[in-house]
């Protein structure tokens, strides 16, 4: 393992991250508040980036450097991230978790009276997800030239799914692209809020967290404070789109429209939500009275959200019957996209396993019978499949430990439950004390010690994090 390697590339990532603070810090200027908290990070930020340059190496980053350094920079963004949090008089704990849920765009918060805090600090805490949204460390591999094999590396640990999806040979021209068409969207949603009558702050505000399928609001009752069918569909969609793969955006605009309807996880993804959505409908029109219209308003909305792993909420799904209670948990385990901006397991994974399934009952009736799965009308090799078995595994292994611990704690099975789900899957709120218009306070220390865990374990897809505990894999 070359630490030398290691510390450089962390304080390239500081370096930029530092830069990124002057946004917040134009924000803070302009609406008249203290520009401490901003002064202060961009400073310790910037000055440890520039002191880690110092382990400035010609050596080539391998495989091993890569996942370490995907995995610390995670670390180091959210501690160092928090240092605004932290000045604005919140607790270290509470701000790094804070941190932690904005950069892996998780969305379960802390705070219990967001609307008191500086816009400055707000506006931070949204970028922090917008930036997390695409992958921090994409944006890394996108603006710094000359990484070579070292960049593709870091794509390889960083990119959210299975396999790592590239539209260019060279990987800093594909971390690029899904860049620019992340960027593009977020524009489109920016402008489109402002025309259904949102001001620009809170446009800007809730397109970083809508993209990025974080669920950080700037409202305690979250979408819900803008009582508005039309921005409620409008954010619908947005979040529907985040949670679909933007390299088949990409591909969707500048090849071929057909890509979307061809593909097999965007097809899967579209059906279960219009299932959900369908199911969670009847639900409420039956046992809580709501209407057709509100019926299908708060499912849809809620489906998209929750299955996407963004978190907004329009209702408090707390006094929802326990019917469509297990309707929302459904979905919380099987999250958006590969290559999407969503959280969760991953719908191409869900996929997979059914075709799995499907084959494995197929030789059972015919045991000398060869099916192979299939993707997209091609085989999926044996080692990806395998490797999904493995990852859902040890996701579940996880979910059930960190649960357990909660319940241990003291909290209730119910919210120890959901707040694992919700952290694991980078979701955002559970329910009972955790519920969609509380905080995640309540929590023991230890216990939220164990969801900033689990929340940067599920950001990078388990293995990447697990993966720098072994003995081994800091042996040469």
């Amino acid at each position: 393992m070359n630490f030398r390697v290691i510390l450089y590339a962390l304080g390239g990532l500081l370096r930029l991250l530092g830069l990124f603070m002057l946004i917040p810090l134009g924000v803070a200027y302009y609406y008249g508040e203290s520009l401490t908290p901003f002064l202060v990070s961009i400073f310790v930020t910037i000055i440890t980036g520039f002191l880690l340059l110092y382990y400035k190496t010609n050596e080539e980053w391998m495989r091993k450097e890569g996942f370490a350094i995907v995995a610390l920079g995670w670390l180091a963004a959210a501690f160092f991230g928090s240092i605004p949090f932290m000045l604005d008089g919140i607790s270290p704990l509470n701000a790094v978790f804070e941190s932690m849920s904005g950069f892996t765009t998780t969305g379960s918060t802390i705070l219990t009276d967001i609307e008191s805090h500086p816009k400055g600090i707000l506006f931070w805490r949204g970028m922090i997800q917008w930036l997390g949204g695409m992958g921090i460390i994409v944006l890394f591999i996108a603006i710094l030239p000359k990484l070579g094999v070292a960049g593709r590396q870091l794509f390889r640990a960083e990119a959210p799914g299975p396999t790592e999806d590239k539209l260019k040979p060279r990987i800093k021209e594909t971390a690029r692209i899904l860049w620019m068409v992340y960027f593009a969207i977020s524009v489109l949603q920016v402008v489109v809020l402002l025309l259904a009558g949102v001001s620009l702050y809170d446009s800007i505000n809730h397109t970083f967290t809508t993209m990025a399928c974080g669920g950080f609001s700037n409202y305690a009752l979250s979408v819900e404070a803008f009582n508005s069918p039309l921005i409620e569909f409008i954010i619908t969609f947005f979040m529907f789109i985040a949670g679909a793969n933007f390299a088949l955006h990409y591909r969707a605009i500048y090849i071929d429209k057909k890509f979307l309807i061809k593909d097999d996880e965007f097809r899967f993804y579209t059906g279960l939500i219009l299932l959900a959505t369908g199911l969670l409908a009847f639900l409420l029109w039956r046992d809580m009275e709501t209407g057709l219209f509100n019926s299908f308003r708060f499912a849809i909305f809620q489906i998209v959200s929750i299955m996407t792993s963004t978190g907004f909420a329009t209702a408090d799904f707390n006094f929802w019957s326990d019917s469509a209670k297990m309707v929302l948990i459904f979905v919380m385990f099987i999250g958006g996209c590969a290559g999407s901006t969503g959280g969760g397991m991953k719908v191409v994974r869900i996929l997979i396993l059914l075709r799995r399934s499907r084959a494995e009952l197929f030789k059972a009736i015919h045991p000398r019978a060869i099916r192979a799965v299939k993707f997209n009308n091609k085989n999926v090799p044996d080692e990806i499949v395998n490797s999904i078995v493995s990852f859902v595994v040890i996701y579940l292994l996880i979910f059930l430990l960190s649960t357990l611990i909660l319940s241990v704690l003291g909290m209730d099975i119910i919210s120890s439950f959901t707040a694992s789900i919700a952290t694991l899957g980078n979701i955002g709120p559970g329910l009972n004390v955790v519920g969609p218009m509380d905080s995640f306070d309540p929590v023991p220390a230890l216990g939220k010690l164990v969801l900033i865990a689990n929340m940067w374990i599920g950001r990078l897809e388990v293995y990447t994090v697990i993966l720098i505990f072994t003995p081994e894999f800091w042996r040469k």
